[in-house]
């Protein structure tokens, strides 16, 4: 969730913790794996820098988007490309695609089944580098590689590379000082720390397939020689193949701490808090029942005007107390309320607006996937919660509580921030890494990212601390 406000840190919970991620079926249309002893089908990496290009590929990035079992609704195209619109800058575009039996030939074109990609663009400040599209309103950045693709042999076919327009190499360094492939990738030797860089050695299957070591090679020639700099990466997620194949100089930091507990009935939340809370809940939703409130989800083609809604109750919410700036700015309504559109449609989102006499004191935008419902933005009308006795925060987990246990969804996720108001529920922290990947001439600028990261750090703790002081 983007949220405002002090961060504190939040113990971790007693009782259950959510349940593993798990893997939901392969959906029919994704990339079947090669029948044993099938000869490996070539795989084709380009380099979209067309911006219409990538918008003409929302349907297979849509299904494999559903293909990757650890994807979150922050990689579906609706999410990437809406905020390309609002944010993108001319020129700065870089989609790394990958492609199972295309023609194969330099500058391809463009067909085979898509089985990876991620989507990221160039940035100048404060020093040059490969980003995910998404930016600081993305709670979550991921690559998106087919599982089942990534699992094909491909020890006969390397995969090939080349530009989306117009077929140059782009690594900087030549092929020489980019040996990606299965028989020659990163060690996972430093996969947990922050200080040692990253060495080519063998790397097991386990490590990540020919898919991500095409995406490896692919990300490499569009950084051309610089730093791929992947922030809020979670902990599942299949760039942790990327970086385990990376052959260069690479650093893992801590990212943004997230909030989750486990999906499932209100019953089971209420059990985590203990009775003296426990009651106190139960009150609440007695008084929530009583009050007449209304659940209505939007839908999609009301969306965009339900954003603004859900941002001018926020803005009042939050009025005098800081609130996040980018939150007030039209890029930002534009972007939510046409990625929010998009994804309501698919059922990539959910956008609930909660009235009492008609009028809307309240509303709550949630991000779906099948692994976890999770709160993204919400706006309400404290004086009239206030006047019908209305807790919002218990109507606002009834609210998810419900969403995980129609779909069976094993997370409820509380998203970025560990605010006070969600400690009172004892969600599990999980914190988010950001990947810095590099070559051996963009040591200096990886290092530079580094010491700058540890320097906010130490600053954003000085404050925290100064503020539980006073």
């Amino acid at each position: 969730m983007t949220v405002e406000g002090p961060k504190t840190a939040v113990p971790a919970a007693a009782g259950s913790p959510p349940r593993p991620r798990t893997a939901p079926r392969r959906p029919s249309g994704a990339a079947s794996p090669a029948p044993a002893g099938a000869p490996a089908a070539a795989l084709d990496v380009r380099i979209c820098r067309d911006p219409e290009e990538f918008a003409a590929l929302a349907p297979e990035w849509t299904r494999l988007h559903r293909s990757c079992p650890q994807a979150t609704p922050f990689q579906s195209h609706a999410w990437l490309h809406s905020w390309w619109l609002s944010y993108g800058r001319p020129g700065r575009l870089r989609v790394v695609l990958v492609r199972r039996g295309g023609d194969g030939t330099q500058g391809g074109d463009g067909t085979g089944t898509l089985v990876g990609a991620v989507a990221l663009m160039r940035v100048h400040r404060p020093l040059p580098a490969l980003v995910p599209l998404g930016g600081a309103v993305t709670d979550y950045s991921d690559v998106l590689i087919d599982p089942a693709a990534d699992a094909y042999p491909d020890a006969d076919a390397p995969a090939r590379s080349h530009s989306a327009s117009d077929g140059r190499d782009e690594s900087g360094e030549g092929p020489a000082a980019d040996p990606v492939g299965p028989g020659n990738a990163g060690s996972r030797r430093d996969a947990g720390n922050t200080g040692n860089a990253g060495s080519a050695g063998s790397a097991g299957s386990a490590c990540g397939g020919p898919v991500a070591a095409a995406l490896v090679r692919g990300m490499r020639r569009a950084a051309r020689g610089g730093v791929v700099d992947l922030r809020e990466v979670p902990a599942d997620a299949a760039a942790e193949r990327v970086f385990a194949l990376w052959p260069g100089p690479r650093r893992r930091l801590a990212d943004s701490e997230c909030l989750e507990l486990p999906g499932g009935p209100m019953a089971g939340l209420i059990a985590r808090v203990g009775s003296s809370r426990g009651q106190r809940i139960r009150g609440h939703l007695r008084k929530i029942d009583a009050s007449g409130v209304e659940e209505r989800d939007v839908p999609a083609a009301e969306v965009p005007d339900a954003i603004r809604t859900i941002l001018r109750l926020h803005t009042a919410q939050w009025a005098g107390r800081g609130v996040t700036p980018e939150h007030v700015r039209p890029r930002f309504a534009e972007h939510l309320g046409r990625a929010g559109a998009a994804m309501t449609a698919s059922g990539e989102a959910l956008l609930t607006e909660f009235r009492i006499g008609g009028e809307v004191v309240a509303a709550n935008l949630t991000v779906l996937s099948p692994t976890l419902a999770g709160g993204y933005l919400y706006g309400a009308d404290f004086a009239a919660l206030r006047a019908a006795k209305v807790d919002l925060n218990t109507l606002l987990m009834r609210h998810g509580a419900r969403l995980t246990t129609a779909a069976d969804r094993p997370v409820l996720s509380m998203l970025r921030g560990a605010e006070p108001h969600k400690a009172h529920w004892r969600p599990v922290p999980t914190t988010n890494a950001r990947l810095l990947l590099g070559t051996r001439r963009a040591l200096p600028s990886l290092l530079c990212r580094q010491v700058l990261a540890a320097a906010r750090s130490r600053l954003r703790e000085v404050r925290r601390r100064a503020r539980a002081a006073t």
